[in-house]
């Protein structure tokens, strides 16, 4: 059967489900998911923070940008608070992490939601698990939160289709060809004719664009490890009149927080892999206990779960939106690395309009040249 849509976005997690909603505003859309299911694969294995100063210069603003437009969307899509603050704060305890988060605060020097930093005492107080003197140099992002990445998504998918907007699962693109001045994009048995192709699919994005004949923008898709850990006393995470906060290695090697009655800890790695169903490898899982123990004596050894997820950067680790000069009608939405669901919102909003050649919404300090597959 041949249909007809203004655009395909192929990839059904956070980055699929969030620009196709934009789009959904002023074109018919057409979502397209491989697995049987929306958002199995990143989406889902996410830590879920909204973390403003992290990334480089254009996450951050892509970032700043999301964290207004979050509690917009909550009253858009009918969702629930999809935020709940939760101050991280960043933590040296070595030379190493000492260099890093000096440099880091003189970067973000004045930028919205940038780290400030804290005497090393005043970091203990507010994460009483960390053992007396390990610290030695510290900084609080007092605006940080969690996400409801499930809220979130469901919400996206749920406002395209209130839009008038497709979404099909089990049916990946298969095919991809140029057809006089649009595409035909094959999906299954299926085929759909289109003027505009999103290639929204996370690690697999450059496999997307070497079945349409379009160049790769050289992702490399990085294993990250997470595990939720059962306390031997949850008590000593409990903060009275408040919520315990996240902590971050200042040299990323390692991040702790906690959820529900145990602890979610990550080894921060960011090992190479092609795009596949990822999962855990148990030496990261040991390290990320290993490192988390060391810092908070919290004796830490029962491993309720564990999972792993792809972040995929290309080398400048910024996002990768719009076309190649000679490949117009086929969009890059890809390389979110591990911001796409926090910076979900702006990030959206920006492509929607990069797709269109719409102005660049006001509040996003982002201009499409940053962002374009022509800088790399």
């Amino acid at each position: 059967m041949t249909s007809s849509a203004d655009v395909v976005v192929i990839g059904g997690g956070i980055a699929g489900a969030s620009i196709a909603y934009e789009l959904a505003a002023t074109r018919s859309v057409v979502l397209l998911e491989a697995e049987t299911a929306l958002a199995k694969h990143s989406t889902a294995r996410s830590a879920a923070t909204y973390i403003p100063g992290h990334g480089t210069l254009a996450v951050r603003a892509l970032i700043a940008a999301s964290g207004p437009r979050f509690a917009r969307l909550a009253a858009e899509l009918d969702a629930p608070p999809l935020l709940a603050p939760r101050a991280v704060v960043n933590i040296a305890v070595d030379d190493v992490g000492e260099a890093r988060l000096a440099a880091e605060l003189v970067e973000q020097a004045g930028e919205p939601g940038a780290p400030v930093a804290l005497e090393p005492a005043e970091a203990e107080r507010r994460c009483l698990v960390l053992v007396p003197g390990v610290v030695r140099a510290a900084a609080v992002v007092e605006g940080a939160a969690d996400v409801d990445a499930e809220a979130l998504h469901q919400a996206y998918v749920r406002g395209l289709r209130r839009r008038g907007g497709t979404v099909r699962t089990g049916a990946g693109a298969t095919g991809l060809e140029r057809r006089g001045g649009g595409w035909r994009v094959q999906a299954g048995p299926d085929t759909i004719d289109t003027a505009d192709v999103v290639d929204a699919a996370g690690a697999w994005a450059d496999l997307v664009a070497g079945l349409a004949g379009v160049p790769r923008v050289g992702l490399t898709p990085l294993r990250r490890t997470i595990a939720l850990v059962r306390l031997p006393d949850p008590a000593r995470l409990r903060v009275p009149n408040g919520r315990a906060p996240m902590v971050r290695e200042a040299a990323e090697r390692f991040y702790f927080k906690p959820e529900g009655d145990g602890l979610l800890v990550s080894p921060a790695d960011e090992t190479p892999v092609e795009p596949h169903d990822v999962r855990p490898d148990e030496l990261d899982v040991a390290t990320a206990l290993e490192r988390v123990e060391a810092v908070t004596g919290l004796g830490l050894r029962s491993v309720q779960t564990s999972w792993a997820g792809l972040r995929s950067f290309v080398p400048d680790r910024r996002p990768v939106v719009g076309a190649w000069p000679d490949h117009p009608g086929f969009h890059f939405f890809a390389g979110q690395g591990g911001s796409g669901i926090e910076s979900a919102p702006a990030l959206a909003a920006f492509g929607a309009a990069v797709v269109t050649g719409e102005p660049v919404p006001a509040d996003i300090a982002v201009v499409p040249e940053t962002l374009r597959p022509s800088r790399l």
